[in-house]
């Protein structure tokens, strides 16, 4: 299983990193409800930090903006939302599923996550930097912006006042 493949089933969900149950369940080779139910049965080593179920606000957010879940129709008909594994909850699973299919996909899946980690820490500087420079620019666009619309409305008010018809004596 290659690194890349893992990496583009980590989504970003309520601001934390996470895999979906669906996405695992292809990568363990086992049935979505075969690993929900394992999950249902450990339901205690799995707290909010380590697993949640999306809303269905969330996974229809999260349908319309990945091309794969629309192609493949992955979890089109889902009679019950997803739930998003962290990186510690992934880790928890491995003692749920204890294949050695699951150990090994586990193993490659921390590694995909800690790599995501440290891409994530060496561009800290970059992002830092072009937030920066969003920031200024945006007030600059702003003031330029707010320039023209005094301009376009100045304009306005003259060539109305100009067309205006006029009321009273007209002189000769």
């Amino acid at each position: 299983m290659h690194l890349q493949t893992i990496q583009d089933r980590i989504y970003d969900i309520r601001g934390q990193k996470v895999m979906l149950d669906f996405d695992l369940a292809r990568l363990y080779e086992t049935e979505t409800r075969t690993l929900k139910q394992a999950v249902r049965r450990n339901i205690d080593r799995f707290p909010d930090d380590f697993m949640f179920e999306l809303t269905q606000e969330e996974y229809n957010s999260l349908r319309s903006q990945v091309v794969t879940l629309k192609n493949t129709g992955r979890g089109k008909h889902s009679k019950y939302l997803p739930f998003a594994f962290t990186e510690q909850g992934v880790a928890m699973l491995s003692s749920v599923l204890s294949s050695s299919k699951a150990i090994e996909i586990n193993i490659q899946i921390v590694r995909a996550f800690v790599f995501l980690r440290q891409y994530a820490l060496s561009h800290k500087d970059i992002t830092d930097k072009l937030q920066e420079l969003e920031s200024k620019y945006d007030q600059q666009f702003k003031d330029v912006y707010e320039a023209i619309n005094y301009l376009l409305e100045k304009d306005h008010r003259e060539t109305t006042q100009k067309e205006r018809q006029r009321i009273g004596y007209k002189r000769a």
